[in-house]
């Protein structure tokens, strides 16, 4: 499966870069307000677009991770306090299989 993965990344990394070394010609990025920033090669532009995207995309992650630790955390201390009042013993956690519960077929 290793050997897969990395063929994989392989043909990604050939293909981006053929990509890119057909995507140089120079472009002009033009700003607000007349700032222009010429002679700029396509695929530098086209990097820096995808870069500042997945800078921005992570960001917008940020507050439903924070908002899901806060939330795990409450569960860890409900479960911690739960606990306590039952007299500190641990909660059974034995996993039954399927047929203890509910029979596959009438007795």
């Amino acid at each position: 499966m290793r050997y897969v993965v990395w063929a994989l990344r392989l043909v990604i990394f050939v293909v981006v870069l053929m990509f890119a070394l057909k995507n140089t010609d120079p472009v002009s990025v033009k700003f607000w307000g007349d700032y222009v920033v010429p002679d700029l090669p396509l695929i530098v532009v086209m990097l820096a677009v995808f870069v500042v995207g997945a800078i921005f995309g992570l960001l917008l992650m940020v507050p439903a991770a924070m908002r899901r630790r806060r939330e795990m955390v409450r569960m860890k201390r409900e479960l911690d306090r739960l606990q306590a009042a039952v007299g500190g013993a641990p909660v059974n956690t034995t996993v039954l299989p399927p047929e203890a519960v509910a029979p596959m077929s009438p007795l």
